[in-house]
């Protein structure tokens, strides 16, 4: 194993963060109200999370749980909430730049609506951000690490 990894173990193991901490917490929250842990085993896991000084020992903790419990996180309220911010904060920027455009276009009098490709381009991405906000399991399946090249917690 490669000793710059962030999840190494060995003699010089990187300490966790609250923040890190905090997510295994959430993950393993959001894993006992789709009911994939007993309210007991998930207590012992959100303790064993809250003790845990290593990074190494996070990982075990949500292991077992679909997609490490990745997908879970994205569904509880308050990831939802983030995600509509986002895709209205997209769809402003999007509204503002096509505004420009066509205005720019108006302004230089050009007989081809020049501003089509462009918009083209910014519709899109809306359209693969608002898609992407509905169906987040989509982003997840596309980014996994390969069996070769997971980390090796032991």
């Amino acid at each position: 194993m490669n000793p710059n990894e962030a999840t190494w173990s060995g003699p010089h193991r990187l300490r966790t963060s609250d923040t890190e901490r905090e997510r295994v917490a959430t993950i393993l929250r959001a894993a006992m109200t789709e009911g994939r842990l007993s309210l007991a085993e998930g207590e012992e896991r959100m303790a064993a999370a809250y003790a845990a000084t290593y990074r190494d020992e996070l990982a075990p903790l949500t292991a077992d749980l679909p997609d490490q419990g990745r997908q879970a996180l994205q569904q509880t309220p308050e990831a939802v909430a983030e995600s509509r911010r986002d895709l209205r904060r997209h769809a402003g920027f999007v509204v503002v730049v096509s505004l420009l455009l066509v205005g720019a276009w108006l302004l230089s009098h050009a007989p081809f609506f020049w501003p089509i490709f462009p918009l083209i381009f910014l519709f899109a991405g809306l359209r693969r951000h608002a898609r992407h906000g509905r169906h987040p399991q989509w982003h997840h399946q596309r980014h996994r690490v390969a069996p070769w090249n997971a980390p090796d917690y032991r």
